[in-house]
């Protein structure tokens, strides 16, 4: 096909997404090639017809796999399906993307974008708070969302994305040092020394520089002191004093 035939084919194809058709995916020729159907996809997703959109790119990276414009459109998909709510197809299609082109270079974008997926299934303070079981590890997405921002900043600490992953791990990292005090304050209260102690510890090794800090040391000192340890208990309590928090 002449260049003069493609461009009447994408006129023609771009006047029908206008018309009174009942759905646009419904006209997708089949000579066309990977441009003219990624240009269908990318009006459509501008058009917040985001089915139409994901119709347009399956049909482009079934029919040409191997082409830039069908890795672009598999990044649009992720788009997509976060923008329009879908958090878990959002983080399949990254998982996918980034098993399949792990050098390609926006693969960054696929990270960030499943970091922001999980980070919006993470659950709420309140749920966190009241409703979670304190005998169980933190909210499984929060630890994912806070490892993929990780991830990101490991493998492309330049990205256009760093800055923003590591706000959001900052916030995690509050959050789920958060919920490791909730649990050692349980053990506490219930007379579970060692186990607070332990879980305090490993809130001091995993969330270093959380604001919770320095009331978990008061939760280790304590626990010391009601299990009658004494020289432990001060030496805590020494690192209490000499440090600012």
């Amino acid at each position: 096909m002449n260049v003069y035939m493609k461009l009447v084919s994408l006129f023609i194809a771009l006047a029908l997404l206008t018309t009174g058709c009942s759905t646009r995916r419904d006209f997708i020729l089949p000579g066309e090639g990977p441009e003219v159907l990624y240009q269908l996809g990318q009006a459509a997703m501008n058009d917040n017809a985001y089915d139409d959109a994901v119709s347009y790119f399956r049909a482009l990276q079934g029919r040409f796999p191997f082409s830039v414009a069908a890795k672009q459109s598999q990044l649009d998909t992720i788009y997509i399906y976060f923008k329009s709510g879908n958090r878990e197809l959002a983080i399949n299609a990254a998982e996918n993307f980034e098993s399949e082109n792990p050098t390609h270079p926006r693969v960054d974008y696929s990270i960030y974008l499943r970091g922001l997926s999980y980070f919006d299934l993470t659950p709420g303070w309140l749920e966190t708070r009241f409703k979670a079981d304190l005998n169980s590890r933190p909210p499984k997405d929060t630890l994912l969302s806070y490892s993929t921002f990780g991830e990101l900043l490991r493998r492309f600490p330049e990205s256009v994305y760093a800055a923003d992953s590591r706000n959001r791990m900052i916030f995690l990292r509050n959050r789920l040092a958060y919920y490791e005090k909730t649990i050692a304050d349980y053990y506490f209260e219930r007379g579970a020394y060692l186990g607070a102690i332990n879980r305090a510890n490993y809130l001091l090794e995993r969330y270093p520089g959380a604001p919770v800090t320095q009331d978990t040391l008061f939760i280790i000192r304590d626990s010391y002191e009601a299990l009658g340890l004494e020289e432990q208990a001060d030496n805590i309590a020494r690192i209490i004093s000499i440090n600012t928090f």
